[in-house]
């Protein structure tokens, strides 16, 4: 009898189940083991009824994803919190990321012609961060500031981690009293030096809401001075397309298409990244309303420009 387990990682066969199951919908154990025998993960061998049963178990202890059946008809299996892998949040994240990571580990013979987007090392310090967070445990740590080009040693309470832009960051507050007063600071983990839980503990404030906190950021910058509001954006009708099927907010909605431009509203908090978010999308996206959110967009492309315009001679530099 074949080992099916030799060499292949459990994890690799539950991201299959829930994935097959995922893009079925609904599933027979049957169709569910005709696929698997059709898949180099099977190595030849069935799926023993047994055998997926316990791994629904283990599935729903491990991922929250809670695969059931009809009890009826065709007796079919289905994903009943579907809407948890559809939707935001670390369920989505980490369905998704397990399911690059298997497809990736079945395509070593074409390894060289997979290209993968850099991520800084920052996140060896994900793990130690997750743990102290669980404990309510304050960390310490020697963080570089890029603004002030030094390196400082503080313990902070960390509150929440967030990815944005292949980068983690922790959402945390500083126990010196002056800071904590001021509220919780965003630190990248990039530009973090050292780090150490310490035997002291904290206790979470009950009224704090990570989801709260970043409502109507566009990234990382989460300013609670600016409140969010109505962004009106009109947009070329070739890269229209492109922020169809990516949207740069989860508020965006279309409001008006044609062969020229569309028009997109977003009701967001315009901080500085947003901005960023724009200028990079160069003369594809103009900004229609707010008009200050127009006008420092403006103000910023002169500054730019003032940079690159002819010089006193008349020709371009």
């Amino acid at each position: 009898m074949i080992n099916n387990d030799r060499g292949q990682s459990l994890i690799t066969k539950y991201v299959w189940v829930i994935d097959t199951v995922y893009r079925r919908r609904k599933i027979t154990f049957n169709e569910l083991n005709e696929r698997w025998l059709r898949d180099e993960i099977s190595r030849g061998v069935e799926l023993p009824k047994r055998t997926f049963l316990h791994w629904r178990d283990v599935i729903w202890d491990m991922f929250g994803i809670n695969i059931v059946n009809e009890k009826c008809g065709e007796y079919r299996y289905y994903i009943e919190n579907e809407e948890d892998i559809s939707r935001n949040g670390l369920r989505s994240w980490l369905y998704d990321t397990l399911c690059v990571n298997n497809a990736l580990a079945k395509s070593q013979s074409i390894k060289d012609r997979i290209l993968l987007e850099y991520v800084p090392s920052g996140q060896i310090y994900l793990q130690p961060i997750i743990e102290a967070m669980k404990e309510n445990r304050v960390l310490n740590i020697t963080y570089h500031s890029y603004w002030k080009d030094e390196e400082n040693n503080f313990d902070v309470q960390p509150y929440c981690v967030k990815l944005f832009r292949q980068r983690w960051y922790l959402v945390a507050r500083s126990t010196y009293s002056y800071y904590y007063e001021k509220g919780p600071r965003i630190y990248s983990l990039d530009r973090i030096k050292q780090l150490h839980a310490t035997e002291e503990t904290f206790e979470m404030p009950k009224d704090w809401s990570a989801q709260e906190y970043f409502d109507g950021c566009f990234g990382i910058i989460a300013d609670q001075s600016m409140e969010p509001q109505t962004v009106k954006l009109k947009v070329s009708a070739g890269h229209a397309n492109y922020i169809r099927d990516l949207k740069i907010h989860e508020t965006q909605e279309e409001i008006e298409r044609n062969e020229e431009y569309s028009l997109f509203t977003l009701f967001i908090r315009p901080a500085f990244d947003f901005q960023q978010e724009i200028l990079r999308n160069g003369e594809d996206i103009e900004v229609l309303e707010p008009l200050w959110l127009r006008q420092e967009i403006a103000g910023k492309i002169q500054r730019m420009w003032n940079k690159y315009r002819a010089d006193n001679d008349g020709k371009f530099v």
